[in-house]
Protein backbone atom coordinates (compact mmCIF):
# COMPACT_ATOMS: atom_id res chain seq x y z
CA UNK A 1 0.00 0.00 0.00
CA UNK A 2 0.93 3.58 -0.64
CA UNK A 3 2.13 5.23 3.02
CA UNK A 4 0.07 8.03 4.59
CA UNK A 5 3.11 10.28 3.78
CA UNK A 6 2.04 10.14 -0.03
CA UNK A 7 -1.43 11.20 1.15
CA UNK A 8 0.01 13.73 2.50
CA UNK A 9 1.83 14.92 0.35
CA UNK A 10 -1.05 15.12 -1.98
CA UNK A 11 -2.83 17.30 0.29
CA UNK A 12 0.11 20.02 1.22
CA UNK A 13 2.22 19.81 -2.15
CA UNK A 14 -0.10 18.65 -6.35
CA UNK A 15 2.83 19.21 -6.69
CA UNK A 16 3.56 24.60 3.55
CA UNK A 17 5.55 27.01 14.00
CA UNK A 18 6.80 30.06 14.07
CA UNK A 19 4.77 32.81 12.81
CA UNK A 20 4.02 35.31 15.31
CA UNK A 21 0.02 35.24 16.41
CA UNK A 22 -1.36 37.95 13.82
CA UNK A 23 -5.23 37.34 14.85
CA UNK A 24 -7.62 35.17 15.79
CA UNK A 25 -7.35 32.05 13.49
CA UNK A 26 -10.75 33.15 11.00
CA UNK A 27 -9.64 32.07 7.22
CA UNK A 28 -7.03 31.21 5.01
CA UNK A 29 -6.44 34.43 3.38
CA UNK A 30 -4.97 37.70 4.55
CA UNK A 31 -4.70 41.20 3.55
CA UNK A 32 -1.56 42.83 3.35
CA UNK A 33 -1.11 46.44 3.80
CA UNK A 34 2.38 48.61 3.09
CA UNK A 35 3.59 51.12 5.13
CA UNK A 36 2.77 53.53 1.90
CA UNK A 37 -0.57 52.41 1.62
CA UNK A 38 -0.24 49.54 -1.06
CA UNK A 39 -2.49 46.36 -0.02
CA UNK A 40 -2.95 42.84 -1.91
CA UNK A 41 -4.83 40.11 -0.81
CA UNK A 42 -2.83 36.62 0.29
CA UNK A 43 -4.32 33.17 0.46
CA UNK A 44 -2.92 30.04 1.89
CA UNK A 45 -4.42 26.68 -1.02
CA UNK A 46 -5.16 23.30 -0.98
CA UNK A 47 -4.12 22.24 -4.92
CA UNK A 48 -6.55 19.24 -4.95
CA UNK A 49 -9.78 18.60 -2.90
CA UNK A 50 -12.97 15.94 -3.14
CA UNK A 51 -16.50 17.21 -3.85
CA UNK A 52 -17.10 16.68 -0.41
CA UNK A 53 -15.58 19.16 1.02
CA UNK A 54 -17.66 21.95 0.56
CA UNK A 55 -17.52 25.23 -0.48
CA UNK A 56 -14.25 27.07 -0.24
CA UNK A 57 -14.13 30.11 2.68
CA UNK A 58 -16.10 33.35 2.15
CA UNK A 59 -13.05 34.85 2.50
CA UNK A 60 -11.32 33.74 -1.17
CA UNK A 61 -14.34 35.08 -2.79
CA UNK A 62 -14.26 38.41 -1.28
CA UNK A 63 -10.19 38.99 -1.65
CA UNK A 64 -11.28 38.17 -5.34
CA UNK A 65 -13.95 40.61 -5.37
CA UNK A 66 -11.78 43.29 -3.93
CA UNK A 67 -8.71 42.56 -6.75
CA UNK A 68 -8.07 43.40 -9.71
CA UNK A 69 -5.94 39.81 -10.80
CA UNK A 70 -5.22 36.87 -9.60
CA UNK A 71 -1.48 35.74 -9.24
CA UNK A 72 -0.79 32.18 -8.88
CA UNK A 73 1.99 30.11 -8.48
CA UNK A 74 3.43 29.91 -11.94
CA UNK A 75 1.72 30.40 -15.40
CA UNK A 76 -0.05 27.80 -17.16
CA UNK A 77 2.45 25.88 -19.53
CA UNK A 78 1.79 26.18 -22.90
CA UNK A 79 1.57 23.08 -25.30
CA UNK A 80 5.25 23.33 -26.56
CA UNK A 81 6.25 23.89 -22.55
CA UNK A 82 4.32 20.79 -21.62
CA UNK A 83 6.38 18.67 -24.27
CA UNK A 84 8.82 19.88 -22.78
CA UNK A 85 8.32 19.10 -19.65
CA UNK A 86 7.35 15.50 -20.29
CA UNK A 87 10.61 15.43 -22.52
CA UNK A 88 12.33 16.23 -19.37
CA UNK A 89 11.24 13.26 -17.47
CA UNK A 90 11.71 10.56 -19.69
CA UNK A 91 15.34 8.72 -20.73
CA UNK A 92 16.43 9.20 -23.79
CA UNK A 93 16.15 6.82 -26.35
CA UNK A 94 18.57 3.58 -25.49
CA UNK A 95 18.65 4.83 -21.33
CA UNK A 96 16.42 3.59 -18.98
CA UNK A 97 15.30 4.10 -15.15
CA UNK A 98 17.28 0.79 -14.01
CA UNK A 99 21.22 2.92 -15.21
CA UNK A 100 20.18 5.67 -12.66
CA UNK A 101 19.16 4.54 -9.39
CA UNK A 102 19.91 1.52 -6.38
CA UNK A 103 19.00 -2.10 -7.81
CA UNK A 104 16.89 -2.38 -4.76
CA UNK A 105 15.29 1.06 -5.55
CA UNK A 106 14.53 -0.16 -9.03
CA UNK A 107 13.23 -3.96 -8.15
CA UNK A 108 10.81 -2.52 -5.48
CA UNK A 109 9.77 -0.27 -8.30
CA UNK A 110 9.08 -2.90 -10.49
CA UNK A 111 7.15 -4.87 -7.82
CA UNK A 112 4.85 -1.80 -7.32
CA UNK A 113 4.02 -0.27 -10.48
CA UNK A 114 3.48 -4.43 -11.31
CA UNK A 115 1.09 -4.21 -8.84
CA UNK A 116 -0.52 -1.05 -10.25
CA UNK A 117 -0.54 -2.85 -13.68
CA UNK A 118 2.11 -0.85 -15.20
CA UNK A 119 4.47 -2.69 -17.10
CA UNK A 120 7.88 -2.56 -16.63
CA UNK A 121 9.08 -1.16 -19.90
CA UNK A 122 6.96 2.04 -19.23
CA UNK A 123 8.20 2.49 -15.94
CA UNK A 124 11.37 2.31 -16.82
CA UNK A 125 11.09 4.69 -18.93
CA UNK A 126 10.88 7.90 -16.58
CA UNK A 127 12.64 9.84 -14.57
CA UNK A 128 12.51 9.21 -10.29
CA UNK A 129 11.20 12.46 -10.48
CA UNK A 130 8.40 12.27 -13.09
CA UNK A 131 7.36 9.02 -11.60
CA UNK A 132 7.26 11.11 -7.97
CA UNK A 133 4.90 13.74 -9.21
CA UNK A 134 2.39 10.59 -11.16
CA UNK A 135 2.49 8.97 -7.65
CA UNK A 136 1.59 12.53 -6.69
CA UNK A 137 -1.26 12.94 -8.72
CA UNK A 138 -4.35 14.14 -6.95
CA UNK A 139 -6.69 11.74 -8.71
CA UNK A 140 -4.99 8.87 -6.92
CA UNK A 141 -6.47 9.54 -3.68
CA UNK A 142 -10.28 10.72 -4.04
CA UNK A 143 -8.92 14.17 -4.35
CA UNK A 144 -9.21 16.26 -7.65
CA UNK A 145 -7.35 19.42 -9.23
CA UNK A 146 -10.38 20.53 -10.44
CA UNK A 147 -11.52 20.75 -7.51
CA UNK A 148 -8.91 23.07 -5.86
CA UNK A 149 -8.50 26.52 -4.50
CA UNK A 150 -6.81 27.61 -7.88
CA UNK A 151 -9.13 26.16 -9.96
CA UNK A 152 -11.91 26.86 -8.48
CA UNK A 153 -10.71 30.88 -8.52
CA UNK A 154 -10.09 30.67 -12.33
CA UNK A 155 -12.98 30.16 -13.34
CA UNK A 156 -14.21 32.76 -11.39
CA UNK A 157 -11.78 35.23 -12.01
CA UNK A 158 -12.50 34.33 -15.82
CA UNK A 159 -15.96 35.05 -15.55
CA UNK A 160 -15.32 38.80 -13.93
CA UNK A 161 -12.59 39.32 -16.78
CA UNK A 162 -9.60 39.53 -14.21
CA UNK A 163 -6.47 38.81 -15.79
CA UNK A 164 -4.57 35.44 -14.18
CA UNK A 165 -1.03 35.25 -14.03
CA UNK A 166 2.34 33.16 -12.00
CA UNK A 167 4.64 34.95 -9.51
CA UNK A 168 7.30 32.69 -12.02
CA UNK A 169 6.91 30.70 -15.38
CA UNK A 170 6.06 26.99 -15.80
CA UNK A 171 9.64 26.30 -16.62
CA UNK A 172 11.06 27.54 -13.84
CA UNK A 173 8.05 26.60 -11.40
CA UNK A 174 9.11 22.66 -13.02
CA UNK A 175 12.34 23.37 -12.43
CA UNK A 176 11.90 22.67 -8.38
CA UNK A 177 11.97 18.96 -10.13
CA UNK A 178 13.52 19.18 -13.06
CA UNK A 179 17.07 20.15 -11.93
CA UNK A 180 17.45 17.47 -9.27
CA UNK A 181 20.28 14.71 -9.82
CA UNK A 182 19.77 11.74 -10.31
CA UNK A 183 20.34 10.80 -6.35
CA UNK A 184 18.00 13.44 -5.22
CA UNK A 185 15.32 12.63 -7.56
CA UNK A 186 15.86 8.80 -6.18
CA UNK A 187 15.54 10.30 -2.60
CA UNK A 188 12.28 11.96 -2.97
CA UNK A 189 10.92 9.52 -4.57
CA UNK A 190 11.62 7.07 -1.78
CA UNK A 191 10.04 9.41 0.92
CA UNK A 192 6.95 8.27 -0.60
CA UNK A 193 7.56 5.06 0.16
CA UNK A 194 8.44 5.51 3.83
CA UNK A 195 5.74 5.59 6.23
CA UNK A 196 5.45 8.39 8.85
CA UNK A 197 6.78 8.49 12.30
CA UNK A 198 2.95 8.32 13.84
CA UNK A 199 3.36 11.79 14.99
CA UNK A 200 0.07 13.83 16.39
CA UNK A 201 -2.76 13.43 14.04
CA UNK A 202 -4.13 16.90 12.42
CA UNK A 203 -7.65 17.46 10.60
CA UNK A 204 -5.82 19.28 8.14
CA UNK A 205 -8.84 20.59 6.70
CA UNK A 206 -10.01 21.81 9.68
CA UNK A 207 -6.46 24.00 10.13
CA UNK A 208 -6.53 24.65 6.92
CA UNK A 209 -10.05 26.49 6.89
CA UNK A 210 -9.32 28.16 10.00
CA UNK A 211 -6.13 30.18 8.42
CA UNK A 212 -3.28 27.75 10.72
CA UNK A 213 -0.76 27.94 8.33
CA UNK A 214 1.93 26.60 10.94
CA UNK A 215 0.06 23.69 11.74
CA UNK A 216 0.05 23.14 7.78
CA UNK A 217 3.76 24.11 7.19
CA UNK A 218 4.93 21.48 9.95
CA UNK A 219 2.75 18.75 8.68
CA UNK A 220 4.38 19.04 5.28
CA UNK A 221 8.50 20.06 6.93
CA UNK A 222 7.56 16.64 8.70
CA UNK A 223 6.88 14.73 5.75
CA UNK A 224 10.66 15.35 4.04
CA UNK A 225 11.83 15.08 8.07
CA UNK A 226 14.44 12.55 6.61
CA UNK A 227 15.60 14.79 3.39
CA UNK A 228 15.16 18.53 4.38
CA UNK A 229 17.12 20.20 2.38
CA UNK A 230 14.29 18.73 -0.48
CA UNK A 231 11.59 20.57 1.93
CA UNK A 232 13.66 23.69 1.66
CA UNK A 233 14.53 23.59 -2.31
CA UNK A 234 10.28 23.17 -2.02
CA UNK A 235 9.31 25.51 0.36
CA UNK A 236 11.98 28.36 1.91
CA UNK A 237 14.03 28.77 -1.03
CA UNK A 238 10.75 29.23 -3.17
CA UNK A 239 9.54 31.88 -0.68
CA UNK A 240 12.74 33.92 -0.99
CA UNK A 241 12.02 34.32 -4.70
CA UNK A 242 8.75 35.02 -4.71
CA UNK A 243 8.88 38.11 -2.45
CA UNK A 244 9.99 40.38 -4.85
CA UNK A 245 7.18 40.08 -6.76
CA UNK A 246 4.98 39.94 -4.23
CA UNK A 247 6.68 43.27 -2.77
CA UNK A 248 6.16 45.02 -6.99
CA UNK A 249 2.66 43.90 -6.32
CA UNK A 250 2.22 46.04 -2.84
CA UNK A 251 3.97 48.97 -4.76
CA UNK A 252 1.16 48.84 -7.46
CA UNK A 253 -2.02 50.77 -7.41
CA UNK A 254 -3.59 47.31 -9.01
CA UNK A 255 -4.55 45.42 -6.23
CA UNK A 256 -3.53 41.37 -6.87
CA UNK A 257 -5.00 38.34 -4.72
CA UNK A 258 -1.66 35.93 -4.87
CA UNK A 259 -2.96 32.15 -4.04
CA UNK A 260 0.19 29.90 -3.02
CA UNK A 261 0.13 26.55 -1.41
CA UNK A 262 -0.68 26.74 2.69
CA UNK A 263 2.83 25.43 3.23
CA UNK A 264 4.19 27.90 2.04
CA UNK A 265 2.29 30.82 4.25
CA UNK A 266 3.80 28.90 7.69
CA UNK A 267 7.17 28.89 9.27
CA UNK A 268 9.86 31.27 10.93
CA UNK A 269 10.70 31.29 6.51
CA UNK A 270 7.39 31.54 5.20
CA UNK A 271 5.30 34.17 3.39
CA UNK A 272 3.72 35.73 6.66
CA UNK A 273 6.56 36.21 8.59
CA UNK A 274 8.69 37.51 6.28
CA UNK A 275 5.62 40.21 5.17
CA UNK A 276 5.78 40.77 8.88
CA UNK A 277 9.31 41.14 9.15
CA UNK A 278 9.54 43.43 6.71
CA UNK A 279 7.31 45.97 7.76
CA UNK A 280 4.11 45.29 6.24
CA UNK A 281 0.62 44.22 8.16
CA UNK A 282 -1.04 42.04 8.01
CA UNK A 283 -4.97 41.42 9.06
CA UNK A 284 -6.45 37.61 8.50
CA UNK A 285 -9.81 37.91 7.03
Amino acid sequence: MVSCRLVLLRFLLGCALAVPSLALAASPVWKVTAPSGGTLYLGGSIHALKSSDGALPPAFNLALAKSSRLILESDDPDKAESKRMQKAGEYPKGDSLKNHVDPRTYDYLKSFFGLLGIPEAKMARYRPWMLTLGLWSPDLSGFSSDLGVESQLTKRARAKGKPISGLVSAREHMDVFVGLTDKQSEAVLLLTFIPTDGGPKVNMMSAWRRGEMDVLWKQSRAAFAEYPAFAERVLEARNRRWMPKIEGYLRSDRIAFVVVGSAHLGGPEGLLTLLKKRGYQLEQL
